[in-house]
């Protein structure tokens, strides 16, 4: 008998229902952009383009600022491009995650110190980006053994250590070891977010009980991608689809347990077809 086992904590977080409520209450309202994706999911970019809010990389692509309302993306930005956007006339609304906002006011603070600043985390995810832009001293970012080996940093300067909040927790304990070694005067703030950590835990979890493993997320969303990683390392048989038309059912047909888990930026519309679909074709046993 099969059976089929969906995450509880599957899909949005906290920070990104709270940009989707904000994005929503201003659609109807004209000349309304979002400064980049509002979150990491091309289905609901799409949905929003269609009702006229439109995502644009910098405020020179919107012809009317003055006349404009610009909502700031889930993931934050830096204090430079938050202050052209004032500049420039447009209303501010501001999504960011509260809990990216607390790791810009750590490194604003930390940095006015004169404390050097390290993140752990992509550098090219946009929470990085904009979290780099709060520091008033130079900023190192680390997000492999190798990098955190190489890290050379003034031993007379205190060291201020943030995360990206959707950072795998153990690889940023793993990383932080590796910095402790060197003997600096550090201050470390786990800045992953408990949504982030808890959903790591229980994919893991799902993972180890199951024969094959669907996540579900978009390719550009780093805390799914974050999340196939774990549930690779712990089923071999882990499917990594940002719809159902990615998933191929007959790949699942010899598994007698099926885990499904989703990423922050993963609508539950989308979650649930997938979850209708492979225990309608596949499971008699639902849990």
């Amino acid at each position: 008998m099969k059976e089929v086992i969906l995450a509880k904590s599957a899909g949005f977080c906290f920070g990104v229902q709270r940009a989707m409520d904000t994005v929503y209450a201003e659609a109807d309202k004209k000349n309304v952009y979002t400064y980049g994706p509002i979150i990491h999911n091309t289905e609901v970019v799409n949905e929003l383009e269609s009702k006229g809010v439109k995502a644009v990389n910098d405020i020179s692509e919107i012809p009317e600022p003055e006349k404009s309302t610009v909502i700031i993306r889930s993931h934050g930005v830096s204090k430079a491009v938050y202050e052209s956007i004032k500049n420039s006339g447009a209303k501010i609304v501001d999504a960011t995650c509260p809990f990216v906002l607390k790791i810009h006011k750590i490194v604003k603070d930390a940095s006015a110190e004169g404390d050097q600043i390290v993140i752990i985390g992509n550098e090219k995810h946009p929470e990085v980006e904009g979290i780099m832009g709060w520091s008033e001293t130079p900023v190192h970012v680390v997000d492999t053994v190798e990098k955190a080996e190489k890290l050379k940093l003034d031993k007379s300067k205190n060291v201020r250590v943030v995360s990206q909040t959707t950072f795998n927790y153990k690889k940023f304990q793993d990383l932080v070891e590796i910095i402790k070694k060197k003997e600096y005067n550090i201050c470390i703030s786990n800045t992953i977010c408990n949504a982030t950590e808890e959903r790591q835990n229980e994919a893991r979890r799902i993972a180890r009980r199951a024969d094959a493993m669907i996540v579900i997320g978009d390719s550009s969303s780093s805390n799914t991608r974050k999340l196939y990683e774990i549930c690779k390392t712990e089923c071999q048989e882990t499917f990594y689809i940002q719809t159902l038309s990615g998933l191929e059912l007959d790949k699942l047909e010899s598994s007698d347990c099926i885990g499904i888990t989703a990423g922050a930026s993963t609508p539950n519309n989308i979650i649930e077809e997938v979850y209708t679909n492979v225990r309608r074709k596949l499971c008699t046993d639902v849990r």
